[in-house]
């Protein structure tokens, strides 16, 4: 129903972030992954949707293009994991990282995801083995840049980097995600003035 939402991020908390569009705020649950991408609150933001109705809720979980959500509604079709356990495995692997998990029949990576255990990734990988091709995840792997995994990367290194120094994962995510520089060693420094 809601494919995409496009405007002003508002807020970035713990699990949520609430974007504002046409003066409606959108609060979207997404996978820790994603606070990585994130621009600073207050810039323009894109995020894919996947709206979710049950009897006694309604939920919008995000995602940063179509195939992340295309993995997310693939892993809440496999018997035993449901929305929550999703986002769980997508904040532990990238979906890049999960098709490949999956290919490569790694149910020790998928089984990182709290509350995800040995049995459900190996079920998962069973589920989801056929409907996955390798030239397929090489394809979106490439689409996704070189470029974007290195500046990824020096920021994961970033985040890690905080999170030893004892600050919480989302306020090293959020520091991080407002600083200025390209390698790991520039994001500290200027995360750190963040803070």
């Amino acid at each position: 129903m809601i494919s995409y939402i496009k405007g002003e991020l508002a807020e970035i908390e713990e699990d949520t972030i609430v974007v504002e569009a046409g003066g409606i705020g959108y609060r979207i649950l997404i996978p820790a992954s994603l606070f990585q991408e994130l621009p600073a609150v207050g810039r323009k933001v894109q995020i894919y949707t996947h709206f979710q109705v049950k009897e006694d809720s309604m939920s919008l979980y995000g995602f940063s293009c179509r195939e992340d959500v295309r993995m997310f509604r693939m892993l809440i079709g496999v018997s035993g994991i449901g929305p929550k356990g999703a986002l769980g495995i997508l904040s532990v692997l990238s979906p890049d990282d999960l098709r490949f998990a999956v290919l490569a029949e790694d149910a020790a990576a998928i089984a990182k995801a709290p509350g995800i255990g040995r049995k459900t990734a190996q079920k998962c990988i069973l589920e989801l083995k056929d409907k996955l091709s390798l030239e397929e995840a090489v394809r979106i792997k490439l689409d996704h840049g070189q470029a974007a995994d290195a500046a990824a990367g020096a920021r994961d290194e970033a985040v890690q980097a905080l999170a030893a120094l004892g600050y919480s994962a989302a306020e090293a995510m959020r520091a991080v995600k407002l600083a200025e520089g390209e390698t790991a060693e520039e994001l500290i420094k200027s995360a750190l003035k963040q803070i």
